[in-house]
């Protein structure tokens, strides 16, 4: 009798590292579809615009703050560009702080991007669009996570369909409608193709991102 159970428990104990390593392999071969954009020790690929003392890297995180300026993805030839994608980055706010990843946007000198959107970062500044939303077209008012403490932030854009997650849950799904309009001052944020920003708001918003990384969907 004894013999017997310990048979099965060893028989269990078998299966179940079995499907444990099964598992971990798919994860590992998930995350080997997904390239990094940040190295984890310079700008290397990264152009910075208006101000580049507002953005840094330190401890392995990009770091904006300071005044208006933002980080674009260049790339090693200077020409990245993504339409239908997955990204994902860790994300870490101070108190009041206000930031935004745009996707689908391209190099300017100077100014808010004018090209592609912007999805929102920003837990407790007084901007009341928060953490998640789409910026001026689909807004989040409640923001999902808490200041010093990093977050999965997430983006997925097929076709004219964003879903935005933080922390696995979904906070923006939206589809851009044929013929969209936009209001004045946003006729360029509109689903085409292009590349991402990180941006540095303003000197008191200072926000840390890492493990930036994507993979190109279909």
């Amino acid at each position: 009798m004894f013999s017997s159970i310990s048979n099965r428990a060893v028989q269990f104990s078998v299966t179940t590292a079995t499907a444990i390593l099964f598992l971990s392999n798919c994860v590992l071969a998930q995350d080997a579809e997904f390239k990094p954009l940040f190295n984890g020790t310079d700008l290397s690929g990264w152009k910075v615009s208006e101000n580049s003392d507002s953005v840094s890297v330190e401890d392995g995180a990009i770091i904006t703050n300071g005044d208006r300026a933002h980080a674009f993805y260049v790339g090693d030839d200077g020409k990245a560009s993504f339409k239908n994608f997955h990204l994902k980055a860790k994300v870490k706010t101070a108190k009041g702080a206000n930031s935004g990843i745009y996707f689908h946007t391209e190099y300017q000198e100077e100014g808010w991007p004018s090209k592609g959107y912007e999805c929102q970062v920003n837990n407790t500044q007084s901007d009341p669009k928060k953490t998640g939303g789409l910026y001026a077209v689909e807004d989040n008012f409640e923001a999902p996570v808490k200041d010093d403490v990093w977050f999965d932030y997430e983006i997925i854009v097929e076709g004219k369909h964003v879903v935005v997650k933080i922390n696995g849950k979904t906070i923006s799904d939206y589809t851009e409608p044929e013929e969209v309009e936009r209001k004045k001052g946003l006729a360029g944020r509109l689903i085409d193709k292009g590349t991402f920003a990180l941006q540095a708001h303003d000197p008191g918003s200072k926000v840390w991102f890492k493990d930036i990384m994507v993979k190109t969907l279909p």
